[in-house]
């Protein structure tokens, strides 16, 4: 794959397919570390004399307009970041659209309408990724959230252009990723958390293979609590699970990796923050009771774990974070990562809820590297070919 830096750009129009699928609150950008994450990749284009044209995806339209899901907040916002003038059109492929974009002077900058107003990008269709394609006469993909998804805005529209390549976003997820996390400083600690199990198991095994410790907390751990016979009271378990989560510690206890799983808990009744609550150990936890949060004593025990480290993977958070009350284990969880990040560990957060705990209950400055996509990270992490890559590989 060609790099930013092996593309001429001087001149030529980037259409860059970015990541701005981002949370809005009452038509307002509500949390912007995507877009922020992208800047440098803009700047670069429009400082290297091109004109620049951004396109991007925003929730799941299903193929048709949705008002509360236009881009338009997003591109107040950016032209906040940037302190510049953007052209926004209101259709991403119309003929005003591509008109804009033919039209635009060196270091302009046109925003394209949601992609998914249109059922042809999800569905990778040849005459819709023509269109956009005619944006631009450079490709340049810095949307590694969405790598995973083979769309017209991603893959489609590679073959339209002689001069493709990723961005520094994208390139800067690749160096973590794939250079850091393969060849890691040891320890190499991964913690794990979220609530399902599913989809992890295969990261797992990846990761043993690597790993010289392994911290499972959130909902997923009583699923391999549960297939260890330990009584997990009413908390969540995928039980079409259990005998590929015990494999997995089978699996990790013969590569001699250090498994950690909650020893305590936080019990409540349900996952509302209102509910009343205690902390139990694990063989306390009674029938209608569900674990919401990691215990003290465990708390203690993973952050112990990570002290030391020379890399740490995190990907999920220790419990129901979003209320909080519940969110102490993930608040912990969080200051002993950024605390052995200061120390000299590379730190690498697997996005998602995990990239959202941190702009929640620290600061992102305090970590090595935050993902911008969840489930592209754990796809290629997996060891997964990315679509998106592939394309201009």
């Amino acid at each position: 794959m060609k790099t930013l830096e092996q593309l001429n750009l001087e001149g030529q129009r980037a259409l860059i397919r970015v990541d701005f699928n981002v949370p809005l609150d009452e038509g307002i950008v509500d949390d912007n570390f995507r877009i922020r994450s992208a800047i440098p990749t803009i700047k670069h284009c429009l400082d290297s004399g091109a004109s620049v044209i951004l396109m991007s995806h925003l929730g799941r339209p299903k193929g048709k307009p949705v008002k509360d899901l236009s881009m338009l907040p997003v591109a107040e916002e950016l032209e906040s970041l940037l302190a510049q003038d953007i052209i926004f059109s209101q259709d991403c492929v119309s003929d005003a659209a591509l008109e804009v974009s033919r039209n635009l002077a060196p270091r302009q900058l046109h925003l394209l309408e949601n992609l998914r107003f249109h059922a042809g990008e999800e569905a990778n269709e040849a005459g819709f990724a023509e269109r956009l394609a005619g944006h631009g006469t450079v490709y340049v993909n810095d949307a590694f959230g969405t790598a995973h998804r083979a769309h017209a805005s991603n893959v489609g529209v590679v073959s339209h252009f002689d001069q493709a390549g990723v961005g520094f976003l994208m390139a800067k997820e690749l160096q973590f990723l794939v250079d850091r996390l393969e060849k890691p400083e040891r320890p190499f600690a991964v913690v794990l958390g979220g609530a399902k199990v599913a989809g992890k198991l295969e990261l797992i095994r990846k990761l043993i293979t690597r790993a010289d410790r392994l911290v499972i907390g959130g909902g997923m751990a009583f699923t391999f609590l549960k297939s260890q016979g330990i009584d997990v009271g009413g908390s969540l378990v995928d039980e079409s699970l259990l005998a590929e989560a015990a494999s997995v510690l089978e699996a990790a206890e013969a590569k001699s990796v250090q498994v950690l799983l909650p020893r305590d808990v936080v019990a409540a009744e349900d996952t509302t923050g209102d509910a009343a609550w205690r902390v139990v150990p694990m063989a306390e936890l009674e029938e209608d009771e569900i674990g919401v949060d990691i215990g003290p004593e465990t708390c203690l025990e993973f952050c112990e774990a990570l002290q030391d480290a020379g890399t740490i993977f995190w990907n999920g958070p220790m419990g129901i974070f979003e209320s909080p009350a519940f969110q102490t284990g993930t608040e912990v969880v969080t200051s002993a990562i950024a605390d052995a990040t200061s120390q000299g560990a590379i730190s690498v957060v697997g996005g998602g809820d995990s990239a959202a705990a941190i702009e929640k209950l620290s600061d992102p400055r305090y970590f090595t590297h935050i993902s911008t996509g969840g489930g592209a990270s754990l796809e290629l992490l997996s060891g997964n070919t990315l679509p998106a890559l592939e394309a201009l590989a």
